[in-house]
């Protein structure tokens, strides 16, 4: 099947994952898939597999599955250590009519309980290192069985115990009803599990989909974002479509991350902004480790153009660009724009970019009846087929953002006359007297290379207070610092904290709320 005969199936079918390798597998079943680490579920498979290879697995484990009592219908909960065998686990799951609900790993043991209770008597899958960190929990009591990937536990069945299970018929779910479930970041508190449909699944990949389709060769694709993304599925999904070569990482240090993309030389890498940011130092590495590189894609926060600046630098390919995508769980990618070399410097960024012809559509509503600007944010709001079904146990708090057929993203901003989407705050983050905390944070980091992170937060008094993590954690030296913000007088004295002390949700965004809230019962020493 051509590509474009592909993409119309899908948006008129939907995203069914538990097809996803068998279908690209029919496509071209030698399109590789590499990793930096073993699975999990399955060590043996080794870090080189073909999409065939791939399709066997995810057929083989959805026998499995099967075969331990999961059935159509159920709810699987997939919270267990960081591995791309998760996306395995939850194709396999959604192969045989299951709702995967993938919980990362980096939720603590209180919250995972709670969203068990929410869930009301789902299957767990999870392996022996996460039971240990659920010690605390009634987890036989809030689950129907639990399973672990492999190992032995008393009261779990392993999944290695059931090697070579009968194999299943694939089930697909009706277009419209919940076939994927993930969860909000937890910023502002317990997450929210979002319910994801083969249709909104389906019309999420069509923005990116059209961007593969200007790369006038196939790259190899390098993808280092949280295993139990949605866009994790979607980024997986487009790359074997498109015939191109993946690298799924999972490793972050700067220079592990640099030995693996040395060795594999991909064209093009999505990943977070907060990875990319840490990864940074690498474009001065002698190695080049990003000398292959032609385009580099993020799809959550918005990007200092510090990063993108200098990781389009450090690429040898012919005129390299930056592709982001600015959106939410809830909403899949709704604008999107290009960067280039030789102007990514001097971007504003908080243009986040347009609409694009065919998707999302995004407005932008003023709280007071007056024109939004930068002065007078408004609400930015996203309509379209490809939004969240609900909120999981939550449809009062789904409704409460929902305008008819606009989503609330709870971002605050506004448009040029070009037409271009300017996202300055989380509402929750605004701080008075402070037009952008985000416009500060990006132009402060653009004039000191030495901070690794800048946010800013309201303090005890809600003054804007500028927390700040340096590289290597070395001490910040005050007189540069003071020469870099003279601009912003409403800035207070930055407070230093080690980088392992920030506090993070699972796509590694800085938990503002949390942080803020340290600041007011912890103040510690300035200046």
């Amino acid at each position: 099947m051509k590509d474009s005969q592909l993409h119309r199936t899908i948006r008129q079918r939907g995203l069914h994952l538990g097809v996803v390798p068998e279908r690209a597998a029919a496509k071209n079943g030698s399109t590789t898939v590499t990793l930096d680490h073993d699975l999990d579920v399955l060590p043996e498979a080794g870090r080189r597999l073909t999409v065939a290879e791939l399709a066997e697995h995810v057929d083989d484990l959805a026998g499995r599955l099967w075969a331990a009592g999961v059935r159509t219908d159920d709810h699987l909960v997939v919270h267990k250590t960081a591995n791309s065998d998760v996306c395995l686990l939850a194709m396999a799951a959604a192969r045989i009519g299951a709702i995967p609900v993938m919980l990362s790993p980096a939720l603590d043991g209180a919250t995972v309980g709670a969203l068990l209770r929410r869930l009301d008597q789902p299957t767990l899958l999870t392996d022996v290192h996460k039971l240990d960190v659920l010690a605390d929990e009634p987890v036989a009591d809030l689950t129907r069985r639990v399973l672990i990937v492999s190992g032995d536990r008393p009261g779990a069945v392993s999944l290695g115990e059931l090697a070579g299970s009968p194999r299943v018929e694939p089930v697909f779910r009706p277009l419209d009803e919940p076939a994927l479930i993930t969860h909000t970041s937890g910023t502002t508190g317990l997450p929210k599990l979002v319910v994801h449909t083969p249709r909104t699944q389906g019309l999420r990949l069509t923005p990116q989909w059209r961007l593969l389709s200007l790369m006038r060769k196939r790259e190899t694709v390098a993808i280092h974002i949280s295993f139990v993304h949605s866009r994790m599925f979607a980024a997986l999904a487009l790359a074997l479509f498109k015939e191109m070569p993946v690298l799924l990482m999972n490793e972050s240090d700067p220079d592990e991350a640099g030995r693996f993309l040395l060795d594999n030389r991909p064209g093009l890498i999505e990943a977070l902004p907060n990875s990319l940011m840490e990864w940074e130092p690498l474009a001065d590495d002698p190695r080049r480790p990003f000398a292959s590189v032609k385009y580099f894609s993020s799809t959550f926060d918005a990007i200092h153009p510090r990063t993108m600046s200098r990781l389009l630098s450090s690429s040898e390919r012919r005129a390299p660009l930056f592709f982001q995508i600015y959106g939410q769980s809830e909403v899949g990618p709704a604008v999107g724009r290009a960067y280039f070399r030789r102007s990514a410097h001097r971007t504003n960024g908080r243009c986040v970019g347009f609409a694009m012809p065919g998707c999302a559509k995004v407005r932008v509503v003023s709280p007071n009846g007056k024109r939004p600007s930068k002065r007078n944010p408004g609400f930015i709001e996203v309509s379209w087929d490809g939004l969240a079904k609900t909120y999981f146990g939550e449809q009062d708090r789904y409704d409460a953002n929902r305008h008819g057929a606009w989503w609330r993203t709870g971002d605050v901003g506004y448009r040029t006359k070009a037409g271009c989407l300017h996202m300055l705050d989380r509402e929750v983050d605004m701080i008075p007297g402070v037009d952008s905390s985000l416009e500060i944070e990006d132009l402060v980091l653009g004039k000191l290379d030495e901070l690794s992170e800048l946010v800013v937060v309201p303090g005890q008094d809600d003054e804007a207070v500028p927390v700040i993590c340096t590289h290597d954690d070395k001490p910040l030296d005050r007189e540069r610092w003071r020469t870099a913000v003279a601009g912003f007088p409403q800035l207070a004295d930055p407070i230093q904290i080690p980088q392992a002390e920030l506090p993070q949700t699972a796509t590694l965004k800085v938990q503002r709320v949390e942080l803020s809230r340290r600041l007011r019962e912890q103040p510690q020493p300035r200046g």
